[in-house]
C-alpha cells in the first residue's frame, strides 16, 4: 500500500475507473449476446434494433479506449454480415 497521500488517491481513482470500465465492457458483451439471440430467433426488425444498439455501444467503448478501433470495426462488420444473411 502506498504511504504518500497522492499515491493513495491514485489507488482509489484507478479502482473506481476500473470498476466503471468493467461495467461498460459487461454491458457491451450483453448487447452483443442480445443481438446474437435475436438473429437466431429470426425476427429481422428486432435484430436491426439490437444491431443499432450494439453498434452504438461498440462505438462508445472504442471512444473510451476500452476496445481498439479496429476491433470495434471488426465486430460491427461481423454483426452486419449476420444481419444481412437473415431472410
Amino acid at each position: 500500500m502506498p504511504n504518500i497521500k497522492s499515491a493513495k488517491k491514485r489507488v482509489k481513482v484507478i479502482s473506481a475507473k476500473t470498476l466503471q470500465n468493467q461495467i461498460i465492457k459487461s454491458g457491451l458483451k450483453t448487447c452483443i449476446k442480445n443481438f446474437e439471440a435475436t438473429v437466431l430467433s429470426g425476427d429481422k426488425a428486432a435484430a436491426e434494433a439490437a444491431f443499432r444498439f450494439a453498434v452504438k455501444k461498440l462505438d462508445q467503448a472504442a471512444a473510451k479506449n476500452l476496445l481498439h478501433d479496429n476491433a470495434a470495426s471488426r465486430k460491427k462488420s461481423q454483426m452486419a454480415l449476420k444481419l444481412n444473411s437473415m431472410n
